[in-house]
């Protein structure tokens, strides 16, 4: 062969593999594509049913930069125990006016290491907590088990009942954004809403966790204890049809109790604080301790906050622990390493959300258990973008009973993420969640299984083994493309955020 015909053949069998190359490297889920010009376009199945847009989530639904509070008062680090000192510093800011950005101000912690004795409060909204950076140490002194920093608001929603009506749709799919309800004149644009849905006798029946495999301490479902309720504002009333800020995350259906819309209030809840730039660390005699720190920062009652840019080493459950009523908090660039506790049951949530709304992102984990995790009945949507765990010790996901949309989008972790049914572990757990999407994550392995009724999981793209899960003949989730690579959109949080910018 003449040396011009071998240049030949290999421009040749080097432009089929650039082109095969092209063909195979970038493919779109069935369930969510990007169309003309970007838009997201999303397959509904039989009952209307689509993965909902997860866009809405974290600090004023993302529709809002964290902002940098102007500094009202600088401390410097002194000897011995420092947390009066803080103390003193927070109760002064917190009774100063709140400006008209919303904020306070701000409290700079000088670099240099903190030692704390008991547990720092923040009871006022508009307080940040600030320091410069991993050089600002604060160090959870002694032997008590306990949190660190708690952000706590006081009361609970309460219920304007005089407004409350019923749903009179059959069936609101997932991913619905509005629904029709039977008295809408008490209604308008802007009214901070709650969807109530009850747990009912039939839905448990069909779910199968009325029958969980009994061994000691197991609970069968109540009804009673499955009463949801999601937290909305309304964006439109037009007749009878309501439209929310955010999607319905599982199914409302007539034959298992429908669900009610009413106003409610919320006078102790706080807003607009946050906690950035800073270290924090337990004192530990051995590594399987448990008399010391526990949680770094904890957060309740609560709406529009944030944590930033922090870390946390040797506590034995969490970095950040947002409980039932923290909402659109946005948890973000942090680190949780070197937990100090036995490896078992309530140990190690690195990242651990109850609440509704929130944003975790860029995040990474060693050395846990359930890095990235939700509780008991976590109303949605939530979501854990672009995270990292190693050296897990358990899973990733829905760890307790019936969560309802979380999207786990680019989570990379040497262990495990499981939607499944857990049958009696714990007191009785039973299925974890619904409408859990997993979406480009990459794992060594994940279960994820659709419950009986009520909803379908995801695992679109996931890089890892497929496993039947910890009991047999279980529902098959939704798999598309797995140990497929260059799955596009490459982020579903960041695509659905981008659609609703550019809309």
């Amino acid at each position: 062969m003449s040396r011009l015909n071998k240049s030949f053949l290999i421009l040749g069998v080097g432009f089929l593999a650039l082109s095969s190359f092209k063909l195979v490297k970038e493919w779109n889920s069935k369930f969510v594509h990007q169309g003309k010009n970007h838009e997201l376009v999303y397959l509904a199945d039989e009952k209307g049913n689509t993965i909902p847009d997860f866009s809405h989530v974290g600090y004023h639904h993302g529709n809002k930069e964290i902002p940098d509070v102007a500094i009202v008062k600088t401390l410097t680090a002194p000897e011995g125990d420092a947390g009066s000192t803080i103390q003193k510093a927070i109760d002064e800011v917190s009774a100063y006016p709140i400006q008209k950005d919303g904020f306070r101000g701000a409290i700079l912690l000088k670099k240099g290491t903190y030692q704390i004795a008991g547990t720092l409060f923040i009871k006022a909204s508009g307080v940040v907590l600030r320091g410069e950076g991993e050089q600002t140490k604060l160090i959870a002194t002694g032997t008590k088990q306990r949190s660190l920093i708690i952000i706590n608001g006081t009361g609970k929603p309460k219920a304007l009942t005089d407004t409350q009506t019923f749903i009179t749709d059959e069936y609101v799919p997932t991913g619905a954004f509005s629904f029709r309800v039977k008295n809408a004149d008490q209604f308008k644009a802007g009214d901070k809403v709650m969807v109530y849905r009850p747990g009912t006798e039939q839905w448990i029946k069909d779910l199968q966790m009325d029958r969980i495999v009994e061994r000691p301490g197991t609970k069968q479902w109540k009804p009673e204890e499955y009463n949801l309720s999601y937290e909305r504002e309304i964006t439109q009333v037009k007749g009878d049809l309501i439209t929310l800020d955010n999607p319905v995350v599982m199914p409302l259906e007539l034959k298992y109790g429908g669900a009610q819309l009413y106003k409610y209030s919320f006078a102790g809840r706080l807003a607009e604080i946050g906690i950035e730039q800073m270290s924090f660390e337990s004192e530990f005699s051995t590594d399987t301790a448990e008399d010391h720190a526990w949680t770094a920062i904890e957060m309740d009652n609560i709406e529009n906050a944030w944590v930033r840019n922090v870390s946390a080493k040797y506590f034995g459950y969490s970095c950040v622990y947002l409980k039932s009523w923290a909402k659109n908090i946005t948890v973000i660039d942090s680190r949780c390493t070197d937990a100090k506790s036995i490896i078992t049951g309530g140990r190690r949530y690195s990242f651990n959300n109850n609440g509704q709304q929130n944003l975790f992102m860029n995040l990474e984990s060693e050395d846990g258990r359930h890095d990235y995790v939700t509780g008991a009945k976590t109303c949605g949507p939530n979501v854990f973008y672009n995270c990292k765990a190693r050296k897990t010790h358990a899973d990733i996901g829905p760890h307790h009973r019936w969560a309802s949309g979380t999207l786990y989008d680019n989570i990379d972790t040497d262990g495990e993420i499981n939607v499944q049914d857990r049958g009696n572990w714990g007191s009785g757990h039973g299925w974890s969640g619904v409408t859990q999407v997993l979406w480009n994550c990459k794992v060594s392995a994940a279960a994820i299984q659709n419950p009986w009724v009520s909803g379908k999981n995801y695992a679109i793209g996931v890089q890892g083994k497929k496993t039947e899960g910890r009991l047999k003949g279980r529902q098959e989730a939704e798999w598309e493309g797995q140990n497929k690579n260059d799955l596009q959109p490459s982020s579903l949080y960041l695509a659905q955020k981008n659609n609703r910018k550019n809309k």
